[in-house]
């Protein structure tokens, strides 16, 4: 008789088809769109299928996850600090993305190059008034962050519903 206890924390996956299946569907979203935008027959097609098995795949693989976590009970404590750690690690990253991404713009803004012409914003370049669209997203961002802290506060003082 066969010793079925698991010795480690940590849930070994079954074989799934899902990322196979997603990463078709990833490009036949790519091959259709680039069809479709360069006029193409059945491009248009392309890009919807892939477009709908993205999305399928998306609900069955997250379906089998949660199925997994609740049901079957192998996100152990070790499995969910590995998925925080994850998390984290990914907002990590995405801050240092931004953190570079600012650091070129204003390396090439406080010390242009001779490569394009010593000026900033470079010659040919036409420049956005800040007081237009840039300033109606600031808007956006602003009054949505303050929308949804203004929620979270009510869901914490016991306020489920306001309106």
């Amino acid at each position: 008789m066969s010793n079925t206890m698991q010795k480690h924390p940590f849930h070994l996956v079954d074989p799934s088809p899902w990322p196979i299946f997603t990463s078709l569907a990833a490009f036949t979203t790519t091959f259709g769109g680039v069809m479709y935008m360069h006029g193409f027959v059945g491009g248009d097609f392309a890009l919807m299928l892939g477009l709908i098995m993205v999305i399928y795949s998306m609900f069955v693989w997250w379906r089998d996850v949660i199925r997994e976590a609740t049901f079957e009970g192998h996100h152990t404590l070790g499995v969910q600090a590995g998925l925080r750690m994850g998390m984290i690690l990914f907002i990590v990253s995405e801050v240092m993305f931004f953190f570079a991404f600012f650091w070129a713009f204003f390396h090439s803004s406080l010390a242009p190059t001779i490569d394009i012409g010593a000026v900033w914003p470079p010659k040919g370049l036409e420049v956005l008034n800040p007081w237009e669209v840039p300033f109606l997203n600031t808007l956006i961002l602003l009054t949505s962050g303050a929308s949804v802290t203004w929620a979270h506060h009510a869901i914490l003082a016991g306020h489920r519903t306001q309106g």
